[in-house]
């Protein structure tokens, strides 16, 4: 992978949930909805799009989806998931891991991972939709 080690640790208040912020992070169906404008596939495990997850009410651990913004693709499997965190390994235009934890009004979010994009710019700006998203 080419580009540079980068790692970004932020987090916001939300007037809302921690139930609401976890059905946002873990539910596939919310997930399309705040990722927007990135479009989101998810995929069944030989890699091919697959409808039955599109469907599923929550992610699952091994689950796979892409998100794509322009030409700069990302592959995000979920390698732990509880009551109060996620996290998805990634790969693609970026190597390393995402991992978000969430509580009563609160959400944060870690990025790690070698890349050319701007990780930091990446994640303020999924953070800021995350939160219109949950308080509009």
């Amino acid at each position: 992978m080419f580009g540079t080690y980068q790692h970004s640790e932020l987090r916001i208040e939300l007037k809302v949930s921690a139930e609401r912020i976890g059905q946002s992070l873990t539910e596939p169906s919310h997930l399309k909805q705040w990722l927007w404008p990135q479009r989101v596939i998810f995929l069944d495990g030989n890699g091919e799009q697959s409808f039955s997850s599109t469907t599923a009410t929550k992610l699952a651990i091994g689950q796979v989806f892409e998100s794509y913004v322009g030409l700069a693709n990302v592959e995000h499997k979920v390698e732990q998931l509880t009551p109060f965190a996620v996290r998805f390994l990634l790969s693609g235009s970026i190597d390393g891991f995402h991992e978000w934890q969430w509580g009563e009004g609160w959400v944060q979010s870690r990025l790690e991972g070698v890349s050319l994009l701007p990780l930091n710019l990446g994640q303020t700006s999924g953070l800021l939709r995350l939160k219109r998203y949950l308080q509009p």
